[in-house]
């Protein structure tokens, strides 16, 4: 089974990317983001170390963690920061990959790994190859100003703690450039993948 990686930017169409590869390769997505949100859940991996560390205060009152008080606390204080992504991200890493083997005892062809921290991570040791979705910075801010809503102050934090362009290109072994037209970003898929 192949192992993809998929990475970039935030605002960059990682999202339409994985549609594409889900919908005209039936590959199975796996977006970090989303299981990070999962194992946060009640009775998953990480709730009980999480509410152990932050307290019951973080909880809203279905006694779910409220992301916004956690993402507050977290924000404010670099120390909270790193104990939090002590707990969620090795929790996140051993579900993918139990996912990655689930999806290869179906018999699935192709595999997608997505994550924003992809490299920060590791994700790429164990991906065939990683794919950096590149989109101008210009066109990134627009995006996220739309379709976010995001303040420019806003992007500009974002944009501060993430890789550059540079080494996003060193570290991966495929470049998609998305600042044409979905087409475009689709025939580049195709060819890679026919590749």
């Amino acid at each position: 089974m192949k192992i993809l990686g998929v990475t970039g930017g935030v605002g960059a169409g990682k999202s339409t990317v994985l549609k594409y590869l889900e919908e005209a390769y039936g590959a199975c997505v796996i977006q970090a983001d989303q299981v990070g949100h999962e194992v946060m859940e009640p009775g998953e991996t990480a709730y009980e170390k999480i509410l152990r560390y932050f307290g019951p205060q973080i909880l809203s009152e279905d006694l779910r963690i409220d992301r916004g008080i956690l993402g507050a606390i977290v924000f404010a204080d670099p120390d909270k920061l790193k104990a939090l992504n002590a707990i969620v991200h090795p929790a996140v890493k051993k579900e993918i990959l139990r996912r990655i083997a689930w999806a290869e005892a179906e018999g699935k062809a192709c595999t997608v790994v997505e994550a924003a921290l992809f490299l920060e991570e590791k994700y790429d040791a164990f991906c065939g190859e990683t794919w950096y979705i590149y989109t101008n910075e210009d066109e990134r801010r627009r995006r996220l100003r739309e379709s976010r809503g995001y303040t420019d102050e806003r992007i500009g934090q974002i944009f501060g703690n993430q890789k550059s362009h540079e080494e996003f290109v060193s570290r991966c072994t495929y470049v998609i450039d998305n600042n044409g037209t979905a087409e475009d970003t689709c025939r580049q898929i195709d060819k890679r993948m026919r590749e």
